[in-house]
């Protein structure tokens, strides 16, 4: 985490308008910008305002990546830019995920719409140092199938045998579903669990997304059998400043912002009310 609260100019370089309202920003800096998966910048759209984002990219040289959904005046104001504005970036900041404490063991990744987004960066990160690793597996929730996220990349990395992906949606049009030919269930993500293979004595949990996740799905793991201490979630959702001013993400004596915003299970029940 850096304590460098001074803006660094970035350009925006690219705009993948992965689904309407969820588009993947890239930003390139000057300078090395080496954010781990898990931490976050504060992006500034100049004379409008800032925000808090998680990366969804494991990258470590110049550039900086951030699923953005468009949904207040600063978020309106970015999709509105043209390729070469200048924004301010300011972090890393934050803690993010122990990537050491996943290595040597099976990892199991949850998210839930938008939460694939942090997901997205320890994913790469993984499975680049994927012989390290043991059993990967995905299990992603959506709303309906138009609002899954990095599905090309997903699904490529299940065709090469590197991800074991398991796609649910609330709503589909047909049953079964395929999302380019990975089948695709009806229902809530907790479910997926039951198509799982765990050894939970080896395995180590991430999860990401909205509330409601969180309260089904963290004691559940526990209840398998894998230690509170290796099932980790990223509370971003919290955060405003960014950097402990606002109070806007204190919760039972800690700062999401500056104490995460990933946290472990065993972290999170000394925490009453941060989920």
């Amino acid at each position: 985490m850096t304590l460098d609260f001074l803006p660094r100019t970035a350009i925006l370089e690219e705009i993948d308008g992965q689904v309407p309202d969820h588009h993947l920003f890239s930003f390139r800096l000057p300078d090395a910008f080496p954010i781990a998966p898990g931490q976050f910048a504060e992006l500034t759209v100049p004379g409008i305002g800032g925000f808090a984002v998680s990366t969804a990219a494991f990258v470590g040289d110049h550039r900086f990546q951030a699923c953005i959904r468009r949904i207040g005046r600063v978020t309106d104001a970015l999709y509105r830019l043209p390729l070469g504005a200048r924004v301010g970036l300011r972090g890393p900041f934050g803690k993010g995920f122990p990537l050491e404490e996943f290595l040597g063991r099976d990892v199991l990744l949850i998210a839930g719409g938008l939460g694939m987004a942090p997901l997205r960066a320890l994913l790469q990160a993984l499975v680049a140092r994927r012989g390290e690793i043991g059993r990967l597996s995905l299990l992603y929730g959506a709303h309906d199938p138009q609002v899954i996220l990095f599905k090309e990349e997903l699904n490529a990395l299940a065709r090469q045998g590197l991800l074991d992906l398991h796609y649910t949606v609330d709503f589909a049009a047909e049953i079964p579903w395929r999302i380019g030919g990975i089948a695709c269930q009806v229902g809530l993500l907790p479910k997926l669990l039951d198509d799982v293979r765990l050894q939970p004595r080896q395995t180590v949990a991430a999860v990401c997304g909205p509330p409601g996740l969180y309260r089904c799905v963290l004691d559940e793991l526990a209840g398998f059998g894998l230690a509170a201490e290796t099932i980790f979630a990223s509370l971003e959702r919290r955060m405003r400043c960014g950097i402990g001013q606002c109070c806007h993400c204190a919760v039972a004596g800690a700062y999401v912002c500056r104490d995460g915003p990933v946290f472990s299970l065993a972290q999170l029940r000394r925490m009453e009310g941060a989920i």
